[in-house]
């Protein structure tokens, strides 16, 4: 087959280095974002003078009609044709004729591939924030279900204070908030136009690059050609946004794997959410969970390889940087897969608040209690802790809790402790105690939850008008 560029070559390329260098089993999914470009690019090379509007006409009908065939599945792609952008080129060529051929005047595959790359994180930064939310949403109505269930809090996976369950899950919805900030970044550097910066020069017809903006929607131009072909910080930083996510969510499932776990028992996963065992009848797996956590290595790994292959490139475009797109494309599918799923098992979650509640009142998590009591009595902290660990160690030695002491046997340790001591150590006393702004107390938690539910409002307003820019 006679490639488009080979002019300039006198044999034809070796059928193993055609598919080496093909990326046509990839990027054919950028299909919908080449032919927007390439119909803007149209308009704007009639507008400006440099083709005729007839032809302007011409390809954007076939354009249009080769949209519609690849999307009835009507469309073959070759690869010795290299890549979308010549798959495309070429079929509209056969179509319509010699006016196919001036399609690609003013512009370089460097600038069109940035372009669609470009228009599509644009448009799945919108579609990945949509169901991160749809995951924050889950996880306030989990926790606005179980407002007053406690569990121990831990460090060092040792129980260490009581918390409300609502508390704990509240945690991750902040955190989920935080990485829709970044993915908010995202979207902004991604909203950059690149097309007419050429292979890396410019070009020396008299174009319009805002107008191509306009029509895309872009907020920005470009200020330098060879950045714009030569830029894939906006991949770099959505690889970052998802493995950070990714490691957030495979946090919470270590969590939950943790808590279906007959040694915990503090929650019991839907049904639909786990698998059995072939060969163990009585076994109740936490499959999506464990593959969450799973699958975050490999979104990590796809931001270690584009971040590595990037890092030793000269300016301009080089043809490493076509390994961005697989990475890429596979971190998107995997986080929107990992959000949607988990969305539903974190409805479905049924939480055992009495187990809960026995674990945080078994393991001394109201110990720091007993050391605040005593400085609210007036001993210096470290006295008082020094105390609270002295009576600790004593009911471990007579296999007691805090709460089974009594007022003589406390008076042993320190004369401070008065009748009000054993109330004040009561796991839901500690809870409601913590009434320090985003502390676990009832208040708190319910002020919390007000406020997550505001921010998620604003996500959601930002979504809604970010997702008009999309092609």
């Amino acid at each position: 087959m006679t490639k488009l560029w080979g002019g300039r070559f006198t044999k034809g390329t070796d059928v193993l280095v055609e598919e080496f260098t093909s990326s046509i089993s990839f990027d054919r999914r950028l299909y919908k974002e080449d032919i927007a470009g390439s119909i803007a690019h149209a308009r704007m090379l009639a507008k400006c003078g440099i083709i005729a509007a007839d032809e302007a006409e011409a390809i954007i009908a076939g354009l249009t009609d080769i949209l519609a065939d690849i999307e009835a599945g009507n469309f073959s792609f070759e690869t010795a044709l290299e890549d979308i952008h010549m798959n495309i080129e070429k079929r509209l060529t056969e179509r319509i004729g010699p006016a196919g051929g001036k399609l690609h005047t003013a512009r370089s595959r460097n600038d069109q591939v940035a372009l669609d790359t470009h228009l599509y994180l644009r448009k799945e930064a919108v579609a990945v924030g949509q169901l991160l939310c749809g995951l924050q949403e889950a996880i306030m109505e989990t926790a606005a279900r179980f407002p007053d269930a406690i569990m121990p809090g831990y460090t060092h996976l040792q129980r260490a204070q009581p918390i409300l369950f609502a508390h704990h899950l509240l945690a991750y919805f902040f955190m989920l908030g935080r990485d829709f900030d970044r993915l908010r970044g995202v979207w902004e550097r991604a909203d950059i136009m690149p097309l007419g910066a050429g292979a890396l020069a410019g070009t020396t017809f008299p174009i319009d690059r805002k107008q191509v903006a306009d029509e895309l929607k872009f907020g920005r131009l470009y200020e330098n050609s060879i950045d714009a072909v030569a830029d894939r910080d906006y991949m770099m930083e959505f690889l970052s946004f998802a493995a950070i996510l990714m490691v957030h969510l495979s946090r919470l499932s270590e969590e939950v794997i943790l808590w279906c776990s007959s040694e915990f028992k503090f929650v019991e996963l839907d049904d639909a959410h786990c698998t059995g065992s072939s060969i163990m009848p009585q076994k109740k797996n936490p499959d999506v969970a464990e593959l969450v956590r799973g699958k975050t290595g490999r979104v990590i790994g796809h931001l270690m390889a584009l971040l590595t292959t990037m890092k030793g490139l000269p300016l301009a475009y080089n043809k490493d940087m076509q390994e961005d797109k697989e990475g890429l494309f596979d971190t998107v599918d995997t986080v929107k897969f990992s959000l949607s799923v988990y969305a539903a098992m974190v409805r479905g979650m049924k939480v055992n608040a009495p187990r809960m509640l026995a674990a945080a009142d078994e393991d001394f998590t109201n110990a720091t209690d007993m050391a605040d009591y005593l400085v609210k009595k007036g001993l210096p902290f470290r006295q008082a802790h020094e105390v609270s660990g002295k009576s600790v160690r004593y009911c471990l030695e007579k296999d007691k809790k805090l709460t089974d002491l009594s007022l003589a046997e406390l008076k042993e340790f320190s004369p401070l402790f008065e009748e009000d001591i054993l109330e004040a150590i009561k796991v839901e006393t500690c809870v409601a105690a913590r009434n320090s702004y985003g502390g676990t107390s009832p208040s708190q938690v319910k002020e919390a939850l007000a406020g997550g539910r505001e921010a998620l409002k604003r996500q959601l307003a930002w979504l809604d008008t970010h997702r008009k820019n999309g092609i």
